[in-house]
């Protein structure tokens, strides 16, 4: 059997490769000469990038068996993710790699904002000891502030605090609890422009963060006020912060990043108050090898139908451990619903009872859709991606329920479905025992414990004598073996339903003899597929 072809289409540390580990065929291409990276995706089951290769719907469609791309990065600007998702394809990058080197980066910019080092550094260079011409100031007892409390504000926050500094933020998402547990007093975004020596940007671009910080707000600055922004460019309208270094209403700024990339032309870059790096945040050792290791192991897990927890396209939440080990149940239980259901459906709907309820659940759910809509959509391949998609296109609703309260079992996972001819499936289960093991234990109603095997047989008919004996006769004149059986009933005499673990799948015309045989008001065989 080959192994899965992982395409690497930019340079990644050595280290990537080593987490990747021997279970895979790793190829290279060079992800900006675009006819050859078309060509090399025709094969690829996994497409690792940084930021130079354009992911786009075009690469998607030259990739039939991509399963994931992983960039090895923060941003995913060069990654079509809707298109991505739309393909069942996973995206996934490395959220926490950098955060480290980026607020290092704008330390470091604070600093030589407050010391004059890039002119100092060039003065020096050039023959020159102008050493009155580079008089700085100290960061003790300045205010700094700082634009968004996020991982990487929290550690330049913690790091500043050092220098025993007045450390102000503006974050709406945070609350004034955490903000005193970090030691940073919460202000207005205007409170902020106005009372800070220095301040530091850490928040992504978004419609509402665009120029986010432009005129109005840099006329409220002192004109000692030092701005720096290493997070994304077009925070800070550009050409407002230009006319007001230019017209000396603010001391300076650092910019690691941009607008354009590079930029288009040099009356921001060039003027001498300001200075600035070629979008340096995540270029370090550290932080390229931590960025490489994150998305091969990511690589990993979702080659072997994992759910990744922090894919950027999966609707799943952060997973607790503890609910980890019910995504393989509801997947199943999905496959088994759809099995059950017979006609177009328009809801599958999951309910959690039990301790499970005080978690974070919404990706069972996602594994349910995957399970059922992996019976019944031939066209594409069903992902833990484009369950949602392929849900919402076929104008299947789905629901997700939670209660604590569970009479039975400490646990247990139900998805039902509901057919447009007003039909109703449901089966549940949950999972056993120390080694965790996945059983069905009711189904339409009736109560019953099975272990899920590949493959299985649920009959309903009305309760009488020899229905046993009928069925179990004609699956041995088939050579088919019955592994295991149990029937439940409402009351003697009334409805009962019978499900068979068998060995192999059953001809469709062995269950319709069978059914005609018993009077059947319904026989379906299920299979499972191996998760």
């Amino acid at each position: 059997m080959s192994k899965p072809v992982v395409l690497i289409a930019e340079t990644l540390s050595s280290a990537t490769i080593d987490a990747l580990g021997p279970d895979f065929e790793v190829r290279h291409v060079d992800g900006t000469d675009r006819p050859a990276l078309l060509s090399a995706l025709a094969d690829a089951n996994a497409l690792l990038v940084r930021s130079a290769t354009q992911v786009d719907a075009e690469a998607l469609a030259a990739a039939p068996r991509l399963q994931v791309v992983a960039r090895a990065g923060v941003g995913l600007d060069n990654v079509d993710v809707p298109a991505s998702t739309k393909a069942g394809v996973m995206v996934v990058n490395a959220p926490t790699s950098n955060i480290i080197s980026a607020a290092e980066l704008a330390i470091a910019h604070i600093l030589g904002l407050a010391r004059h080092l890039p002119e100092a550094h060039a003065s020096l260079k050039a023959g020159e000891w102008k050493r009155s011409q580079f008089t700085g100031v100290e960061l003790y007892e300045k205010t700094i502030g700082i634009v968004g409390l996020g991982r990487i504000g929290v550690l330049v926050a913690e790091r500043l605090a050092g220098f025993g500094v007045k450390l102000v933020a503006f974050d709406p998402y945070v609350s004034p609890a955490r903000a005193a547990q970090l030691g940073v007093e919460l202000r207005t975004l205007d409170e902020l422009m106005a009372e800070s020596d220095f301040i530091t940007i850490h928040i992504p671009r978004t419609p509402e963060t665009t120029g986010l910080i432009a005129a109005p707000q840099l006329a409220l600055a002192k004109p000692t006020l030092r701005i720096v922004n290493a997070s994304r460019g077009g925070i800070v309208d550009e050409a407002a912060l230009a006319d007001a270094l230019r017209e000396g209403r603010i001391a300076g700024a650092g910019l690691d990043v941009f607008v354009s990339e590079p930029p288009k032309d040099d009356a921001l870059t060039s003027l001498p108050t300001i200075q600035v790096t070629p979008h340096l945040g995540a270029s370090t050792d550290e932080a390229q090898e931590k960025a490489g290791v994150a998305v091969a192991k990511s690589v990993r897990l979702a080659l072997a139908g994992d759910l990744v927890p922090d894919a950027v396209n999966v609707a799943g939440g952060i997973i607790d451990p503890y609910v980890r080990p019910g995504i393989g149940l509801a997947e199943q239980l999905g496959q088994f619903a759809a099995g059950l259901a017979a006609g177009p459906v328009e809801s599958v709907d999951v309910e959690v009872h039990g301790d499970l309820a005080q978690y974070d659940v919404k990706v069972l759910r996602l594994g349910a859709l995957k399970g059922f809509f992996s019976r019944i959509v031939s066209e594409q391949g069903v992902t833990f991606v484009n369950a949602p998609v392929i849900a919402q296109e076929r104008g299947v609703t789905s629901e997700l329920t939670v209660d604590e309260r569970s009479d039975e079992y400490r646990n247990t996972v139900s998805v039902i479905a509901a057919t447009s001819d007003g039909q109703r499936v449901s089966v549940t289960g949950t999972l056993t025992g120390p080694k965790q093991v996945a059983k069905i234990v009711a189904i339409n109603g009736h109560d019953v414990e099975v272990p899920f095997a590949s493959h299985h047989v649920v009959m309903t008919y009305e309760d009488r004598p020899g229905i046993v004996a009928i069925y179990g006769r004609a699956l041995g004149e088939a050579d088919i073996n019955i592994a295991g059986m149990q029937i439940a009933r409402t009351n003697a005499g009334g409805k009962a339903l019978s499900i068979l673990t068998i060995d192999q799948a059953a001809p469709e015309a062995l269950l319709a003899e069978i059914g005609e045989a018993i009077q059947a008001d319904s026989i379906r065989e299920i299979d499972i597929v191996e998760l």
